[in-house]
């Protein structure tokens, strides 16, 4: 087995980008991958865990945007993961997320997640030192658990530019319908982007593992960003699985051949499928 070598910052190359034709033609193509991917998974029972963490306005919310439209939402969920409320705060820090995670056949994607214990809560000294520490064995525990337990994790970090970022948020304060998008904790995390970058290569480095290995997506181009993760996600999620169509038991045939006016070719085809 190859050694894995986890990403850094550093190795990500900001300049990627992407044409507006090649972009559709791949968008199309990839959601189409996507929702064969969704139909195996509730044919097999696979359960999905798609991470997606980076920097504010990196982009995270309108791919997962492009994601869910070609998914049914009645087995795939979006946690958009936020500060604790008071249950969780007297609680174990990994318990929201057990919570949260998928059941047999479905996809859940987490909108920030439990790395928010070794990035946000290490930055503003909401947890002690050897407990932030601590969590990256605990991570690193629970993600092979989950995998051990038939769960496929896909985890990126979209990572752009300071003058990128910069340039999304005079967007955001100019245009009125993605205003809201913009905080003053915003610019409150710019200043300490040296001191994230640090905990950001650290967290690749200690969790970025042959089990559950971490993908930086270059994001200063958005286009480039959503395409990149779509492949990522569909290269890990169809893996070693059947993407065919499901085949239909033989009583569904039975009921079907008797109800429906269909050529007897086609039940004839099907009926070769289930043998």
């Amino acid at each position: 087995m190859t050694k894995h070598i986890p990403p850094k910052l550093a190795e990500a190359d900001l300049s990627l980008r992407l044409g507006k034709k090649e972009y559709f033609e791949e968008l199309v193509e990839l959601q189409a991958q996507l929702a064969l991917i969704q139909q195996a998974f509730l044919f097999h029972g696979t359960k999905g865990v798609l991470v997606f963490e980076g920097w504010d306005a990196a982009g995270k919310g309108g791919t997962i945007r492009r994601i869910s439209q070609a998914l049914d939402p009645r087995s795939f969920k979006v946690w958009p993961i936020g500060a604790p409320r008071n249950y969780y705060l007297n609680r174990h820090y990994l318990l929201r997320f057990w919570e949260r995670l998928p059941p047999e056949g479905a996809i859940s994607a987490f909108d920030r997640s439990w790395y928010g214990r070794v990035l946000v809560e290490r930055l503003e000294k909401f947890t002690p030192e050897d407990r932030w520490r601590a969590a990256y064995g605990e991570i690193n525990d629970f993600e092979r658990m989950l995998v051990d337990d038939g769960t496929r994790i896909v985890k990126l970090f979209f990572h752009i530019s300071p003058e990128e970022q910069m340039a999304r948020f005079t967007e955001r304060l100019r245009n009125p319908l993605k205003r809201w998008k913009l905080t003053y904790e915003d610019f409150r995390n710019r200043e300490r982007w040296s001191e994230a970058e640090v905990a950001v290569d650290e967290m690749l480095a200690r969790t970025s593992t042959q089990t559950a290995p971490w993908h930086v997506i270059p994001a200063n181009n958005k286009k480039y960003a959503r395409i990149k993760t779509m492949r990522t996600i569909v290269e890990a999620f169809s893996r070693d699985i059947d993407l065919s169509p499901q085949h239909l038991d033989q009583r569904t045939l039975d009921a079907a051949c008797k109800a429906l006016d269909v050529e007897q070719s086609l039940i004839d085809s099907l009926r070769a499928r289930t043998e």
